[in-house]
Parts: structure tokens; sequence; C-alpha cells
């Protein structure tokens, strides 16, 4: 049997006064120190139905800092957390605590339903027949009541409210200005595939995408990678699987088609994340790499005279970087999912490839054509049987244009799209202006959201820049806000005959 949570008070918070501290990455400039508590919110398992679930809760994680709050006239910075622990993105999201010391912001990082700590079903979350509340929906509506209650309980209810994400987050800030336009008055959603994932586009984009980042930085590393997989390729034709697992250096003997599939996944994950985390000094994001991995990954490749070498040598700023891995376990730290981009390992991985399975669509696809790496197809039918499989679900590929309009936001406004001409997910965004308030802005030399990055000495001018546009029009939006509130507490004043506070 279930056993449930015991519903508290109505909108109950409890807030632990535990005091987090940022993590400190090599070379990194340290934003402010915001001083975070970690509370948790008694939050409903189902917006939706009354019945099922009736009122029963989880407690949702979240992080709030009051240090830069200035009460009655700061607005409140609210992060919708994305696939993963809330902590991750606070330590690495240090744009906004800069922008929060400015603007006298209150912060509040909110954590995803079925991530980190905020697990409806405790650890059995996020197995198969527990994964129904699972959705965009319920996400939003969860960041919607928590902004709700923390208005209230800390006397904000006046304050006006700015959504930030990057990556899914991103998407996920976008759609609550959309979703909930009385509780937000903008958005910045960075690096936010919101075109892509609702199922617009090619699907070979993403993988022609992270190959231009290796062929602009150098043509003879792209032809290097292409030599390596068609070797690897050429000698299992052949049936030399012994000569494959030694150069590669896989902990066990390779030995037929399956493998093969693999081993290929495997080290094209690798070039994914160096492109998505190509960032212009050392970072502990997504595991620690060093500045510029695009280029140091070419320099390993092409400092071995076997090109199957040369491409473990690469694959090991990802897989081994702390040089002490003596092989590659091939299918226990790369777990082909619905995502072929990655999804990682343990609960979190296992959340995210159900998300790939029913909203987020994710059919990306190599094809040794107009990219580097091998042939490794995703269809959307490929897609189908996996999940059925898996999850014992069928995608529903058109609902996020339903729910959200995919690529037609003009409808939407105060939303700022950003997006880095090195992040392969920036093609399937949104590049240009949709109208006065729904703007695109491009990073030059920009990797996976590096706008919501602290400020650091390696920046490139175009980030700067970035940063000092979104910061000016989020102060428009609040500006802007406050003085909505003013007009309707006058207009209010004025049909009761009293002067307007």
């Amino acid at each position: 049997m279930r056993r449930w949570p015991r519903p508290p008070g109505s909108w109950a918070l409890a807030l632990l006064l535990a005091l987090g501290l940022l993590s400190l990455e090599a070379g990194a400039h340290r934003a402010p120190d915001p001083g975070f508590r970690e509370g948790y919110f008694e939050q409903l398992l189902d917006h939706f139905n009354f019945e099922r679930f009736g009122n029963k809760t989880f407690r949702q994680r979240f992080l709030v800092s009051d240090k830069f709050w200035k009460r009655g006239e700061g607005p409140l910075f609210f992060y919708t957390g994305n696939e993963g622990d809330v902590w991750s993105f606070a330590n690495n999201s240090g744009f906004i605590l800069e922008l929060a010391e400015r603007q006298a912001a209150l912060v509040v990082f909110a954590e995803h339903r079925y991530y980190g700590k905020s697990l409806p079903f405790g650890e059995q979350s996020t197995r198969r027949g527990y994964t129904e509340l699972l959705t965009v929906e319920q996400a939003l509506a969860d960041f919607a009541r928590l902004l709700g209650a923390l208005r209230r309980d800390l006397g904000a209810q006046d304050a006006p409210a700015i959504a930030f994400g990057g990556s899914y987050g991103g998407m996920l800030s976008a759609y609550m200005r959309m979703k909930y336009p009385h509780l937000v008055a903008g958005a910045l959603a960075a690096s936010a595939p919101v075109v892509s994932v609702a199922g617009f586009g090619d699907s070979h984009q993403f993988f022609r995408d992270v190959s231009a980042d290796f062929e602009g930085q150098s043509p003879k590393c792209a032809q290097a990678v292409r030599d390596a997989f068609r070797q690897i390729k050429d000698l299992f034709l052949q049936g030399a699987f012994e000569v494959v697992s030694q150069e590669f250096g896989t902990c066990q003997m390779l030995t037929g088609r399956k493998d093969l599939a693999q081993l290929f996944g495997f080290a094209r994950n690798a070039f994914t994340l160096l492109a998505m985390m190509d960032y212009p000094y050392p970072t502990d994001f997504m595991g620690p790499l060093p500045a510029n991995p695009v280029r140091v990954g070419c320099d390993r490749l092409l400092s071995e005279s076997q090109r199957i070498k040369g491409l473990r040598a690469l694959a090991g700023l990802v897989y081994n970087s702390s040089g002490t891995e003596p092989c590659y376990d091939i299918y226990l730290q790369y777990q082909a999912c619905a995502d072929p981009t990655g999804c990682g390992s343990g609960p979190d991985a296992r959340a995210w490839d159900y998300q790939a399975c029913t909203e987020i669509n994710l059919t990306f696809s190599s094809n040794n054509v107009t990219d580097i790496f091998p042939d490794l197809p995703f269809t959307e039918a490929l897609r189908q049987q996996y999940c059925l499989d898996t999850w014992g679900v069928w995608p529903r590929r058109d609902w996020l244009q339903t729910s959200f309009g995919g690529a037609d936001l003009r409808a939407a406004s105060n939303i700022i799209f950003s997006n880095g001409d090195l992040d392969p997910w920036a093609g399937g965004g949104i590049r240009s202006n949709l109208s006065a308030s729904v703007l695109a802005i491009t990073i030059h030399g920009g990797a996976h959201h590096l706008d919501l990055r602290a400020s650091h000495p390696e920046d490139p001018t175009s980030v700067q820049k970035a940063r000092k546009l979104e910061a000016t029009v989020i102060n428009e939006w609040v500006v802007a806000a406050r003085r909505e509130q003013w007009l309707r507490q006058a207009h209010g004043a004025e049909a009761e005959g009293r002067s307007p506070s």
C-alpha cells in the first residue's frame, strides 16, 4: 500500500534555516553569496484531478534569499527548476544573484517535482507506475502555487516576479509567463529549445551543430573524428572486436552490433557535452571540465597518432576527468534513453527519460553526412517503441504545440530568449524578435546559457552586452508592473472615494 504524507495546514511552509554555500568552480569568479535558506513546501500531488489523490501533498524543496531585498521596492526573482538538484542550478546561475544585488530583489530557486529531493512518492518516484504526475503542466502549477505562498508568507504580495531559467528551465520560465501572466511580469529564457521540443525543425540539426563547433575549432579535428569512427566500424565489419576494445579502452570485450551502437552513442555523447559546456574558463556544472573544452578535446585527439586512441583521449575529458579510470564501462557510464543528447544516470535521469517519452520531443539523429558522427537514427517510430517498452506510455508529439504554441508565440509578451551560437540547443530555440516584447538575443562565442552564469574575467564581450540588455529590459518590466499596480490601486481608491496609498 502506498503511504502518503499527512496534509498539514493550508499553504504550510517549512523553512529550514540551514545556510547553503555556493560551490566554488576552479578559476571562476564568485557571485555574491546570497545566504540561501533551504525550505520545503507542502505541495499538492495533483493540481488537476480532485478525486484520485484529493488534497494529498509532497514536500517540494526550494531555496530563498532575502539578503539583497528591499521590501516594498525590489522585485522577486523566481528560478523555474530543471531536471536536477536545485542546488546545481543555484550554484551555476550567478548572474541572477548579481542582478538581485543591483535591483534589490528577493530570490527564489524552486526545485522541479520528481528531481533532487522533491519526490512525490519517495525513492520509488521514478519507477514505472509512479510517474504519472510528472508533466510540464504539473510543474508549472507547483511553481505558481509556491510563488503565491512565498509572496504571502514573506510579505512580498506587491513584488513583481520575474521568472528565470536555463535550458529546460528556460522553457519553463517562458511557459510560466505565458500560462500565469498575472503572477509573472516577465521571463528570461536562456538556451530554451521551445521550437525543437515542440516537434518542429530538422531532426539532424542538433548533431549538425555539435559538429560545427568542432569543425569551427579545427577542420583537421573534425576529419579526425570521422576517421576514428570509420576505423571502428571497419574493424567491426572485419570481426576485429578485440582491437577496438583495446584501442578505445573498454572494460568489456565488444562483440556485436549492439555493442557497436552503444560505443558510438557513448562517444557521441562526449562531443555533445563538450559543445554544450564550451565555456572560456573551467567549470564543474555537468562534471569538471577545463576552459575551452572543445579546443582541449581536439588537441587530445590530434596528439595521438592512432585515431581510435585519439577518440579515447577526447572522451576521457568527460568520462575520465580524474585520469584514474583504467577503462570505460560504456554501458554503466552512458545509458541510451529517449533523449539521444543524453539523460545521465540515476533517478534524475529516469525522470527525464520519462518526460522525453511523453511531452518533450527529442528525436535527434546523426547521419554521418551533415555531421561527423556515425549513422545513429532516432525516429519517432523508434521513440514510440522504446517508450512503450520502457514506461508503457505513448508520446504525444503535438502536445507542447497545443499547450504552449511551439514556435508560434505571437500572443506572448515580456519574454527574452537568449542563445549562444556555440550551443547546439540554439538551433531549436527562438532566434529572432517575435514582437516588441518577445525578444531574441544571440551571444556570439557563447555556449549553453552562458549569460546565466556569474560574471567572469574571461567572458566574451558579447555576453557582457547581453547581460546589460537583459538587466535593462527586466528593470523596465519591473517598473511597468509597479506602475500598473499603482494605477489599479488608484482606480480602486477612486471608486471607493478615497486617496490611493
